[in-house]
């Protein structure tokens, strides 16, 4: 059976996504682009805005693997602490 996500829920996702990418078009834009004296995208701040996308996303990547292990580690400890696993190790 297939869960559907309400309206609302993808509604406040989408939000979600679009600040979070605010936010990080921002903090690059910011740490990346000093010279506003021609039009063009110099190939530095291209460089450097890419490297600033790709670590944010690494970093989002190893988050959420470290969050998944912590939660797997909190399930099992609950769960042996209610005594559903064998004897601990």
């Amino acid at each position: 059976m297939a869960v559907q996500v309400s309206e609302s829920d993808q509604i406040k996702q989408f939000k979600e996504f679009l600040g979070t990418y605010n936010k990080v078009t921002e903090n690059c834009f910011m740490d990346c682009v000093r010279d506003f004296t021609t039009r063009d995208v110099k190939p530095e701040e291209s460089s450097c805005s890419e490297s600033c996308l790709q670590k944010y996303l690494k970093m989002t990547q190893r988050i959420s693997m470290r969050f998944q292990e912590y939660h797997i580690q909190q399930n099992e400890a609950l769960a042996a602490k209610a005594g559903l696993l064998g004897q601990p190790r």
